[in-house]
C-alpha cells in the first residue's frame, strides 16, 4: 500500500496502550449510576477471527461506548467458549493436546481483539475450559440431580463399529464416520438428560414478554417448544395377554381424538421402546428388523430435506378402543419415539400424510368429518384437515369437531382409556457427549450405591493431561485408569467415575451470569449475589441468528433453573437482542472452502482498525447482511483521511485551538455561521435517534459524513465571519463531529479530540441537541440547471447565494447535471430560488 492518508498504525498503538494501562473499560458496581450491561456472543476459539467475528463486535463496541458517553455505568465483558469437538480432532489429527491448542488460540485471537480496540473489561475474562469455570458446570449438575431435574436413560447415538465410538452429529459425513469412512450406525445408550420440559410451559408463554427480541427469533423459539393439546389414547395390543402383559396396550398422542373414528391404522416409530419386543410375537419379525436398521441408518445422513415416507406391516394388530375393529401396526420412517410417544393414529381421510401414506400402501381411508360446504358424494383426492361436523361415529355423529373432541376425551377418560395431555415439540436436553474435551460429569458409578454424586468439596472433577488421543475405542476417560477408578465416596468401595462429558451449550447457558457477577465472587458460590442483583439482566445482548433457538433457549432454561434455586435475581436474561446479519462476498457467506475469505489482519494492517469498524457499521444496517466492497473499504478510509487532515489544518489556521468564545455559540448568528451551527445540533439529533432507534448505525455515520462535508466548507469558504465567530464554529463543529465519531472509530476520535482539547474523549459526556440552534425557519429553495428542475435544498431564508450555491451542489442529481458543463452565470432569488445557466464544456 502506498503513503497511508494518516498514521493509522501509531495512533492505534498508542491510544491501544493508555486505554490499557489505564484499563479505561473496567467496569465497578456503582449503585449511584444507572447500569447497562452489553454483551456480545463469546467466541469458540477456533484461531483466528473473522469478518463476522469483526462485525458482531464492532457493532456490539459502537453500543458499549455510546452508552458509557450517555452516562451509564456500562459492562461490557468478553470470554471464550473453549471446549468442544474441533480441539479434540486437532488432538487427533495434528498430535496437539486440546487444552495446548485451545490455549494458543485465545492468545492469537485476544491479540487480534485488542488490534480492533474493542472497549472490553479483561478483568472479567473467563475460557470456559478451565477448572475454575467448568467447576460451577459440575456444581450446578449436581443440584439439577439433587433437585430431580438431571436424570439418565436410554437414546440412541451414532456409533462407528470400527472406530468403536460414539460420533457427534457433525461427525457423520453422509452416513459415513468422518475419519475412517465406515458405514455410522445408531446404538441405543444411557445418556444424561436435564428436564427442560419441566419449563416448556413457561418458556413458551413467556416469550411475548421479549418485546426486545426479533419477531422472528421469538417466532423461531415458539415452533421449537410447540406445544399441543390433544389426549393420549391407548389401543389394547391383539396378543394373548399371557405372552407379555407389559404389552397389553400402546399409547398414541393426537390432538385430533374428533377423527378417532377415522383411524384405520396406527404407525409406530422404528425406534419405539417396544419395538423389539413386539416383533417377538410377529412373523413379520425379519422384513421389519430389515426396515427399521435401514431407516435407522439412513438417519445417521441428516439431511436437511424430508425423506419419502415408508413403511411396513408389523404383523401385529391392535383393537380400536371405541369401535373394537382390528387396526394394523405399521411402522414408519416418519414417526420418532422422541415426540409424543413414539405412536401416532393413522386417519388419511383427514391427515395429508397419512392420506399419501394410505394411497401409497393400499389401506383403507374412512371419512368422518364433513366441513361445512362440502358434499359427503364428493371422492377425496386429498386429506380434508378442516373443523366441521362428525360422520360415523357412533353416540358423537352430528358433533362439531370441537363439541367432539371435549365429548370423546371425557368418554376415554371415564373408561380408562386415555387422558387429556398437553406435550411439547421441544425435548428433554440430551447433554452426555463421548468425549473428552469438554466438562467431566461428577458422578461416580458403584455397584453397591448406584448412582453417588461428587461430593462438593472434591469438585472440580479435572480432566487428566496424560491422555492419548487415537479417535478410536470411544472417550479417552474410559482408558485413564487413575480417572476411571474411583473409590465410592459412600461405602468407600471400588466404584468407576463417568466417563462422559457435558455438551457445550451447558457452558454458554451462563457465562452471562458468570461475567456479571465474579467481581467479589465467595468460594462456596460461582458468583457474587449482590453482582448480578446490580447488572443483571443483559440489557443488550448480540449475536448471529443461527444461535436463535438451542442457545438462547437453553439460557433462558438455566436461568428460570437458578432463579427457582435462588441463585439468579431474574427469570429471563437478556432484556434486548439484536442479530447481526452475514457479511457476504461474491453473494455468498465468507468461507474458506469458497475462496472469498477476508482477512481482518490483512486490513487493519493495510487500512487500520477504525477503517474497519466504520466500514462495516456503515455498509448495512446491523441487523441486515452486508456484501463486501473493497470500494467501501476505501472510502471509510478516505473520509477518516479527510477528518484528520481537516482537524490538523484547523491547527495550522489558528496556531493551535485557543480560546473558544461560548457565548457565541449560543448567539444568535447570521448567515453561513448559524447555518454550519444549525447542522452541528441536527447531526447530534440524528445521530441520537438512530443509535437510540434500533442501534441504525449506517445511518448516523451518513449524518456525520454529511457534517464533514458542512465543516470542511465553511472551512474553504466562510471567511467572511469575524476570526472569533470562524473559530468557535469551526472549533465546536469538529469537537462535536469527534464526539459522535468516537463509539465508531474511537482511536482517530481520541487522538483528534486532545489536539481539539478533548482529552479521553470515549469517556466524555455525550453531545445535546441546543433547541435554540434547531428552531430556525428552513424554506425550500428550487435548484435548477438551465431552468429543469434538479432539486430543493431546505436552507434559511437569508441564507448567501454562496451557501446555497454550495449546498446545491452536494446534492447528487445537481452533481450529475453539471457533470461535463461549465457554468456561465447564476441566477438567485433570495429565500426561493436558484439556477444554474451552463454550457458544455465540449463547446
Amino acid at each position: 500500500m502506498s503513503d497511508p492518508l494518516y498514521p493509522f498504525s501509531d495512533i492505534e498503538q498508542a491510544t491501544q496502550s493508555r486505554w490499557k494501562s489505564e484499563r479505561s473499560f473496567k467496569a465497578v458496581r456503582s449503585d449511584s449510576r444507572q447500569k447497562y450491561y452489553c454483551l456480545e456472543m463469546f467466541p469458540y476459539p477456533s484461531g483466528r477471527i473473522h469478518m463476522g467475528h469483526v462485525r458482531n463486535y464492532s457493532i456490539g463496541d459502537a453500543i458499549a461506548r455510546y452508552k458509557r458517553m450517555r452516562g451509564y455505568n456500562v459492562l461490557h465483558p468478553m470470554g471464550w467458549d473453549a471446549f468442544g469437538l474441533p480441539a479434540e480432532n486437532a488432538a487427533i489429527v495434528r498430535g496437539v493436546h486440546p487444552a495446548d491448542w485451545t490455549e494458543s488460540n485465545i492468545l492469537h485471537m485476544k491479540d487480534q481483539l485488542e488490534k480492533l480496540g474493542l472497549s472490553y473489561d479483561w478483568d472479567r475474562e473467563v475460557a470456559t475450559c478451565h477448572p475454575d469455570y467448568y467447576r460451577w458446570n459440575q456444581w450446578f449438575f449436581l443440584k439439577l440431580l439433587e433437585k430431580g431435574l438431571a436424570y439418565r436413560k436410554e437414546a440412541l447415538l451414532n456409533w462407528c463399529s470400527s472406530c468403536e465410538t460414539v460420533l457427534a452429529n457433525e461427525q457423520v459425513e453422509e452416513g459415513l464416520c468422518w475419519r475412517c469412512g465406515n458405514p455410522v450406525t445408531l446404538r441405543t445408550m444411557e445418556q444424561w438428560f436435564l428436564r427442560i420440559t419441566d419449563y416448556a410451559e413457561d418458556l413458551s408463554k413467556s416469550l411475548d414478554g421479549l418485546t426486545g427480541w426479533p419477531e422472528r427469533v421469538r417466532t423461531m423459539q415458539a415452533n421449537w417448544i410447540a406445544p399441543s393439546t390433544g389426549a393420549e389414547i391407548d389401543f389394547p395390543v391383539d396378543l394373548p395377554k399371557t405372552l407379555d402383559p407389559s404389552l397389553s396396550v400402546l399409547t398414541v398422542f393426537t390432538t385430533r381424538p374428533d377423527t378417532l373414528y377415522g383411524v384405520t391404522f396406527v404407525t409406530i416409530a422404528p425406534e419405539h421402546p417396544l419395538m423389539e419386543r413386539l416383533l417377538e410375537h410377529s412373523d413379520q419379525r425379519d422384513a421389519a428388523r430389515d426396515f427399521i436398521d435401514t431407516t435407522l441408518r439412513a438417519r445417521t445422513h441428516h439431511h436437511r430435506e424430508e425423506p419419502e415416507k415408508e413403511g411396513i406391516f408389523s404383523g401385529i394388530h391392535l383393537t380400536h378402543p371405541l369401535t373394537g375393529h382390528r387396526i394394523p401396526l405399521w411402522i414408519g420412517n416418519f414417526v420418532v419415539a422422541s415426540y409424543g410417544t413414539g405412536a401416532v393414529m393413522g386417519v388419511p381421510a383427514h391427515d395429508q400424510r397419512d392420506f399419501e401414506f394410505a394411497r401409497k400402501y393400499g389401506l383403507p381411508i374412512r371419512q368422518v368429518i364433513l366441513p361445512p360446504g362440502r358434499d359427503r358424494s364428493e371422492s377425496l383426492s386429498e386429506a380434508i384437515p378442516e373443523d366441521g361436523i362428525l360422520l360415523d361415529s357412533g353416540p358423537f355423529s352430528g358433533m362439531s369437531g370441537e363439541e367432539a373432541r371435549e365429548a370423546i376425551t371425557t368418554h376415554l377418560e371415564k373408561e380408562g382409556r386415555g387422558c387429556r395431555k398437553k406435550t411439547y415439540r421441544l425435548r428433554d436436553w440430551g447433554i452426555s457427549r463421548q468425549r473428552y474435551w469438554g466438562t467431566p460429569i461428577p458422578v461416580i458409578h458403584c455397584s453397591a450405591c448406584g448412582i453417588v454424586p461428587v461430593p462438593d468439596d472434591d469438585l472440580p472433577v479435572l480432566l487428566p493431561r496424560d491422555i492419548h488421543f487415537t479417535g478410536k475405542g470411544g472417550s479417552p476417560l474410559l482408558d485413564h485408569p487413575d480417572f476411571r477408578s474411583v473409590t465410592c465416596p459412600a461405602c468407600n468401595g471400588p466404584a468407576r467415575r463417568d466417563s462422559d462429558t457435558m455438551d457445550t451449550f451447558i457452558d454458554s447457558s451462563w457465562y452471562f451470569l458468570r461475567f456479571a457477577g465474579i467481581e467479589n465472587s465467595p468460594k462456596d458460590r460461582p458468583f457474587s449475589p449482590e453482582s448480578l442483583a446490580y447488572w443483571l439482566p443483559v440489557d443488550q445482548y448480540i449475536g448471529g441468528v443461527e444461535h436463535a433457538i438451542l442457545h438462547l433457549l437453553y439460557a433462558r432454561f438455566f436461568t428460570r433453573v437458578l432463579f427457582d434455586m435462588g441463585l439468579s435475581p431474574v427469570k429471563e436474561p437478556f432484556y434486548a437482542l439484536l442479530t447481526q446479519g452475514m457479511v457476504l462476498k461474491d453473494g455468498s457467506k465468507m468461507s474458506k472452502s469458497k475462496g472469498n475469505v477476508v482477512d481482518p489482519d490483512l486490513l487493519i494492517s493495510d487500512y487500520g482498525a477504525d477503517t474497519v469498524r466504520l466500514f462495516t457499521l456503515f455498509s448495512a444496517p446491523p441487523d441486515k447482511d452486508l456484501s463486501w466492497d473493497d470500494k467501501a473499504v476505501e472510502g471509510a478510509y478516505r473520509f477518516l483521511g479527510r477528518l484528520y487532515g481537516r482537524v490538523l489544518a484547523l491547527e495550522d489556521e489558528f496556531s493551535g485551538v485557543g480560546t473558544v468564545d461560548h457565548s457565541l455559540w449560543i448567539e444568535s448568528l447570521s448567515g453561513d455561521a448559524a447555518h454550519v451551527r444549525s447542522k452541528i445540533h441536527e447531526t447530534i439529533r440524528k445521530v441520537t435517534n438512530d443509535l437510540e432507534n434500533n442501534a441504525q448505525m449506517n445511518t448516523a455515520i451518513a449524518g456525520l459524513m454529511e457534517l464533514l462535508n458542512t465543516l470542511s466548507s465553511y472551512q474553504n469558504q466562510g471567511l467572511a465571519d469575524s476570526p472569533d465567530i470562524r473559530r468557535s464554529i469551526l472549533v465546536m463543529g469538529y469537537r462535536t463531529l469527534l464526539l459522535l465519531l468516537s463509539p465508531f472509530a474511537p482511536h482517530l476520535a481520541e487522538h483528534l479530540g486532545e489536539k481539539l482539547g478533548l482529552k479521553n474523549i470515549g469517556h466524555l459526556p455525550w453531545p445535546v441537541a441546543d433547541e435554540r440552534a434547531l428552531a430556525r425557519t428552513l424554506v425550500p429553495y428550487v435548484v435548477q440547471v438551465n431552468g429543469k428542475l434538479r432539486a430543493t435544498v431546505d436552507l434559511p431564508p437569508d441564507a448567501p447565494e454562496e451557501t446555497v450555491s454550495r449546498e446545491a451542489a452536494l446534492d447528487e442529481r445537481v452533481a450529475r447535471a453539471l457533470s461535463g458543463q461549465s457554468i456561465v452565470k447564476t441566477v438567485f432569488v433570495p429565500g426561493k430560488i436558484l439556477n444554474f445557466v451552463t454550457r458544455s464544456i465540449a463547446q
